[in-house]
């Protein structure tokens, strides 16, 4: 079945402005959807749209809206009733880097509210509509620090562990039913909003960064096939070795001191895509 008839001619892309998010909207505008483009950043956007719309010949919607906003979700539903939406990619994140107390409690919800809350409220009303035409996909982002404790990035990591645990259990819930639900657990990935958190250099794992588009590849590719995705066969192994070789409290540590040597050289950041 063609892309666009599987997923219907449009899609929403979360977190679109740049990095991953903009190499999504690029991907899947290839594949012949129009898009709906929503972030904070309306400019990024619409250049963007403006892009896409020239390249792709496909029609565009932007929404400057701020997915941290308790009614983000309802905000993309309600502007977006008017068009057959068939697919979402949630990628928006935001993190707060740095020792645990060093956030603000503010911080740690405003990650809670972008990684959890907006996109369990987005599947949610938007899934409604792909079961009652037997039809649609869903991919939620992910990271690879949501497989353990990751120190000095931990509400991060644990909200991204949430998204790996409702992606695989919504998998198995809808796969006979017509809706394809993916979660891609992605390492570092060469992204502006990835070098604006200041990493160091570390000389072992946390040096290697994959580009937005092979990501998005690997990502689009196993959408339909599989419940969740590695991009990258070094990370694959890496994760492989770390989650059923090692005892549990060496990968813990293992990532403290890989976090440590990336982020406690430099002022504590926060980031967001």
């Amino acid at each position: 079945m063609k892309f666009s008839d599987r997923y219907g001619s449009w899609g929403v892309v979360a977190g679109a402005s740049q990095g991953l998010g903009a190499e999504y909207a690029d991907q899947l505008a290839a594949r012949g959807l129009n898009l709906v483009l929503v972030a904070r950043r309306l400019e990024l956007l619409q250049a963007l749209a403006a892009q896409l719309t020239s390249r792709y010949g496909i029609r565009t919607k932007c929404l400057e809206l701020d997915l941290s906003e308790a009614d983000a979700a309802e905000q993309i539903i309600m502007h977006s009733m008017d068009l057959d939406i068939g697919l979402l990619v949630y990628n928006a994140a935001y993190s707060a880097v740095g020792p645990f107390l060093d956030q603000s409690m503010d911080a740690h919800i405003r990650e809670l509210h972008t990684n959890i809350h907006s996109p369990l409220k987005l599947v949610y009303l938007l899934s409604q509509r792909f079961l009652e035409r037997g039809r649609g996909g869903i991919l939620l982002m992910s990271s690879l620090s949501a497989y353990q404790g990751s120190p000095y990035i931990s509400t991060y990591a644990a909200t991204k562990a949430f998204n790996i645990v409702l992606a695989e259990g919504l998998w198995d819930e809808w796969r006979t039913r017509g809706v394809d639900v993916l979660v891609c657990v992605s390492g570092a990935v060469q992204t502006p909003n990835f070098a604006a958190s200041l990493p160091q250099k570390t000389g072992g794992l946390g040096d290697m960064k994959m580009l937005p588009a092979q990501v998005v590849s690997e990502a689009l590719e196993a959408l339909g096939k599989q419940p969740y995705v590695i991009p990258g066969r070094t990370n694959r192994i890496a994760s492989f070795v770390m989650r059923h070789l090692l005892p549990r409290t060496v990968t813990i540590k293992f990532m403290g001191n890989t976090l440590r040597k990336m982020y406690l050289k430099s002022n504590s950041v926060n980031h967001e895509s």
